[in-house]
């Protein structure tokens, strides 16, 4: 059964096409810098047991372009794997917020669009091109089931002491307010390898998902107990455009006594803020080649970014009791080995002691990072938050 899988991020699209149950990808691709001058398409399909690469520039304003070009990707007769469309049985989409209405995988009808579009208030970057991909994928692809996996469905196992907040109870039970979790099916695929990698030896782990949206969980006995993300996926770790954790007080000091409307703090906080807000370019990438240029100001959001961290690490060893691994993913958990050294200096008391030549090494598969002897282990593990859709997606389709 072919299943193609959609990854909406904020500045991203994300495919892989599966001819499942077989796990490897028939294609897969990488919309890159969406809303930015320049954007980017790189395609890799294999053929005839031989891999494939396209890479192209242009504008992609926004990701229904993006998907579009996805789609004419796919049946092109030189870079293509499709004869037709029609191929394609099930698309599995991956969407942001999932609310407590959904805590596991859904066929996408018109109640569900009805509930994300809700939704989209909470999670103002994500939801919006989550629906976008649906409405897009199902004038494309009309005769393919299409499948919802919410990034909030693994952190449905938090214990409410994690995801209540000291609010009035009826806020909860009346609105839902409440922490949900996100990254799901990122830290959920890790987790799982991570698990096999060390077949069963550790039941403590803490995920570290970087990239333009960032997060971090504590995983024990394979299911999320804590994460830093709450109601919608704004706080906890600085990311690309968002604030992650700030005082509450700010919000209202800029309202009341400053003079800027609700909804200028919430853009303001979302696509202004984090690495943007502090130097001026939301791209890691960015932001290290304004440091080598000697930019103090990208060199302290780095700082500032890279100790969130070691704060979410700290209070993460307390709420397991103890720490068996810590795991760097997503694009610059993976690549940015500096950002990886920065994050764990000064963490030698807590059995977290990284080795610089083996964390110098790049790698697709997963590789253990700490220093010989340590006390924890330190992962790199790829995430493949598309293959966790597919998967999933499959087994929702065939039962």
């Amino acid at each position: 059964m072919k299943i193609l899988v959609i990854n909406s991020g904020s500045s991203s699209l994300k495919y892989q096409l599966f001819d499942m149950p077989h796990e490897s990808p028939l294609c897969m691709g990488l919309v890159d810098r969406i809303g930015l001058e320049t954007g980017s398409i790189s395609h890799k399909v294999w053929k005839d047991g031989e891999l494939h690469t396209f890479s192209m520039q242009m504008p992609i304003p926004n990701h229904e372009v993006g998907l579009q070009q996805v789609t004419t990707l796919l049946v092109d007769s030189e870079k293509g794997i499709l004869q037709a469309l029609d191929e394609v049985k099930a698309i599995g989409h991956r969407v942001v917020h999932g609310g407590e209405e959904f805590a596991s995988t859904t066929v996408i009808d018109a109640h569900v669009k009805d509930k994300i579009k809700e939704l989209f208030a909470l999670a103002p970057l994500h939801n919006p091109p989550n629906y976008i991909g649906i409405e897009v994928a199902e004038k494309v692809f009309p005769n393919a089931t299409q499948v919802a996996v919410f990034d909030t469905a693994f952190h449905q196992t938090m214990p409410a002491r994690a995801y209540r907040y000291a609010i009035p109870k009826a806020l909860y039970q009346d609105k839902g307010i409440r922490a949900y979790g996100f990254h799901g099916s990122s830290h959920q695929y890790v987790s799982k390898k991570a698990a096999t990698y060390l077949d069963g030896a550790a039941s403590k782990l803490i995920v570290v998902h970087l990239g333009n949206g960032s997060s971090i969980t504590a995983v024990k006995d394979g299911q999320s107990i804590d994460h830093s993300m709450g109601l919608g996926p704004m706080g906890g770790l600085v990311m690309g455009t968002r604030a992650g954790d700030i005082d509450p007080s700010i919000i209202f000091h800029l309202i009341n006594e400053r003079g800027y409307a609700a909804q200028e703090v919430n853009d303001m906080l979302n696509k202004k803020s984090g690495l943007v807000g502090l130097c001026g370019y939301s791209d890691m990438r960015d932001v290290k080649e304004a440091i080598a240029k000697g930019d103090s100001d990208a060199a302290l959001a780095y700082e500032i970014y890279a100790y969130r961290i070691k704060k979410y690490i700290g209070s993460y060893v307390a709420v397991l009791n103890g720490l068996d691994a810590l795991i760097f993913t997503a694009g610059i958990g993976e690549n940015d080995a500096e950002m990886r050294a920065a994050a764990c200096q000064d963490l030698s008391y807590l059995g977290i002691e990284l080795d610089a030549e083996k964390n110098s090494i790049r790698s697709s598969e997963v590789r253990e990072v700490q220093k010989k002897g340590s006390a924890v282990k330190i992962l790199v593990i790829p995430t493949n938050e598309e293959l966790e859709i597919g998967q999933q997606t499959y087994v929702l389709v065939n039962n």
